[in-house]
């Protein structure tokens, strides 16, 4: 019938209905994606530019995967190391938290024992010299020589703040993997007897550069770590090494810049932060 309004039938009804859901679906989702990114802003606490980069050492420049062989050898499986190395963190802060220390290398060599007596394994004393012999001369990850060249060169001052201890009789890690020339300073836990994430670790090193905290970024591959120093007021850079991921929790800080190696850290970091 000539002007008159077609009756709406039950599937124009249908489709008017479900264009008007999808549009609204899509609004809340785009919400969602405003808001979650809004609070990834909001939990990257420090804003400003830090012009010292302080690095950890252990697995974020230097490699840990270089002692698989050892684990192969002494468990018969190398995914070992991982479970050792998950007891090296944890009991490491677990002495920290206790008012206790031993050092990194002594508690290395004690809980391989341990993994051992776990798995009814025999750790000889052999194998006790060697595990710290592997902490002692990790080489570098191939990436790592890249990266700092090109913060150098954008003017960073770089020091390192590792759980190592110092070797007496002989060079350091760092040393050890043909590193130590890039930095200004290595600083060591066994200053203070207290184990990273502790803040006065984080703390002592600013004030021995003389500088504020919010001045200095924490750069390492563990989120304790990352959390640890911005906690502190530091801000904080993510390498995401094998087994690392950033910790998605809304209210925990997270890293001011994340990225799979050092020079495409470095990248992101001179961009936002010598631009």
């Amino acid at each position: 019938m000539s002007g008159q309004t077609k009756p709406i039938g039950r599937r124009d009804s249908l489709q008017a209905g479900m264009a008007v859901t999808a549009a609204s679906t899509g609004l809340v989702a785009g919400s969602a994606e405003a808001q979650e990114a809004e609070n990834r802003a909001k939990d990257r606490w420090m804003t400003g530019k830090p012009s010292v980069l302080i690095f950890d050492v252990n697995e974020t420049l230097i490699d840990f995967e270089s002692m698989h062989p050892l684990f192969e050898r002494i468990f018969g499986d190398k995914h070992a190391l991982r479970e050792w190395l998950g007891h090296l963190i944890m009991y490491s802060m677990t002495l920290t938290l206790s008012g206790l220390y031993k050092d990194y290398f002594s508690l290395g060599q004690g809980l391989l024992r341990m993994v051992g007596d776990i798995h009814k394994v025999d750790v000889t004393p052999a194998d006790i010299e060697a595990i710290k012999q592997g902490m002692l001369t990790m080489p570098a990850h191939p990436d790592v020589k890249e990266g700092l060249e090109q913060l150098k060169g954008a003017g960073f001052r770089m020091v390192t703040l590792t759980n190592s201890p110092p070797n007496p009789r002989g060079k350091t890690p760092l040393e050890n993997a043909g590193l130590a020339g890039f930095f200004e300073r290595q600083f060591s836990i066994e200053t203070a007897r207290a184990y990273k994430p502790s803040q006065i670790l984080y703390h002592m090193v600013a004030q021995e550069l003389d500088v504020p905290p919010s001045a200095c970024c924490m750069i390492a591959c563990h989120v304790w770590d990352t959390i640890g120093a911005q906690s502190a007021g530091l801000s904080a850079g993510l390498i995401t090494r094998p087994g690392n991921a950033p910790l998605p929790v809304p209210g925990l800080p997270q890293p001011n810049v994340v990225a799979q190696d050092l020079p495409a850290l470095a990248t992101q970091m001179i961009k936002l932060w010598k631009s």
